[in-house]
């Protein structure tokens, strides 16, 4: 009998649990490349595709639409055709679930946390112990949660640390200063706290303007930039969505303003609203958000653009950008220095790392095996 390849649900982010099967996208009886888009999932947070990490021949569908099953459980099965229905029926019959716990390969906290300047800092690890990690920096408002999808991925070849920037996420409200200036010296002082000399640095939105004025400033700290749809390479940001997120109270204010991040609105499900909402209502957060909102992106014009100062910055830059981004104009890309490899994708808006993860990943991956 030839082997039988398992396709299980996998793990997205640091907290997912489960997820629920929307639509199967193949077939059985399908031949499936690497890479291949197999079904969707539904998590609390977003849809995904699940995309196949073997090639073969899908011979049966195990989980069917509709169903919400944990982490590692059984989706379909991949086989060859001189193995025998019998024997798929007895390897999906005696299919046991993987137990996450602390004898998982996830072992160990899922979070650390580090004082720096007087401010507790949240940050995840992932990946291998050696080699030079890869840091990636949020946006405004966000948190490292906006990586659900990216940070595994990149962890299966190189070390990863996501933190929470100050006021963001689960570090301390407390403002490291409102420039894009400061926030990248205290990134910088943040590294030096946990011992990581110099990172491959990814930046999200306003993560990637304090990741292209890290690599200005302390160009010894920043071995490779990665940009997604990153401030600092242009002038005009949407103040729909920077002052509209802050002011937002309520689920019915805060739903139109989530929904500019998306080319997919559909993706902005209720529970990524209430969690938004818990953060904000958090002490100190609204102040915070204004101050820095203000100082950043006051009159829909960004105050400050070190992606146009990258000239001299002789690592490799990769620039990713959702063509439909109604925040910050995908035409910014063409500010991207010389050298740097640049990637707009289609049917994606503001956040290409969660409505297209397996083409960021895979440029990514690109990028840091440079």
């Amino acid at each position: 009998m030839g082997p039988i390849t398992p396709i299980v649900m996998p793990k997205w982010g640091l907290e997912m649990r489960e997820g629920t099967v929307q639509d199967w996208l193949v077939r059985e009886g399908e031949r499936i490349e690497v890479g291949t888009a197999l079904l969707d999932v539904d998590t609390d947070k977003i849809s995904n595709s699940v995309e196949a990490p073997d090639a073969g021949l899908l011979r049966r569908i195990v989980a069917q639409s509709g169903e919400t099953l944990p982490v590692k459980a059984l989706l379909g099965v991949l086989a060859e055709q001189d193995v025998s229905d019998a024997e798929i029926e007895a390897y999906v019959a005696a299919y046991e679930v993987p137990v996450i716990d602390s004898g998982d390969e996830d072992a160990g906290p899922a979070f650390d946390y580090a004082d720096v300047d007087g401010i507790r800092v949240r940050y995840a690890r992932r990946g291998p112990e050696s080699g030079t990690p890869v840091l990636f920096i949020h946006g405004f408002g966000g948190d490292l949660n906006n990586w659900l999808f990216n940070l595994d991925a990149v962890a299966e070849k190189h070390p990863v640390i996501a933190l929470d920037l100050p006021a963001h996420g689960q570090s301390q409200v407390k403002l490291a200063g409102t420039t894009l200036q400061e926030l990248a010296a205290f990134v910088g002082r943040f590294m030096e706290t946990i011992g990581v000399p110099s990172a491959h640095l990814v930046g999200h939105s306003m993560g990637g303007g304090v990741a292209a004025q890290l690599a200005v400033d302390a160009p010894q700290k920043a071995r490779s930039l990665a940009l997604i749809d990153s401030a600092g390479l242009g002038d005009e940001v949407n103040a729909d969505y920077t002052d509209g997120f802050v002011r937002a109270e309520s689920r019915r204010e805060l739903k139109p303003v989530a929904e500019l991040l998306f080319n997919d609105t559909a993706l902005v499900s209720r529970q990524m609203l209430d969690d938004l909402l818990k953060y904000k209502r958090l002490d100190g957060v609204a102040e915070a958000l204004t101050a820095l909102g203000t100082t950043l992106f006051g009159d829909g014009r960004q105050r400050e653009q070190p992606g146009k100062a990258l000239g001299g910055f002789d690592g490799p830059v990769l620039v990713v950008w959702g063509r439909e981004d109604r925040v910050i104009p995908s035409a910014h890309a063409a500010a991207a220095p010389a050298g740097a490899v640049v990637a707009v994708l289609d049917d994606a808006g503001h956040m290409p790392q969660m409505e297209k993860a397996n083409e960021v990943n895979a440029l990514l991956r690109r990028h840091l095996g440079q």
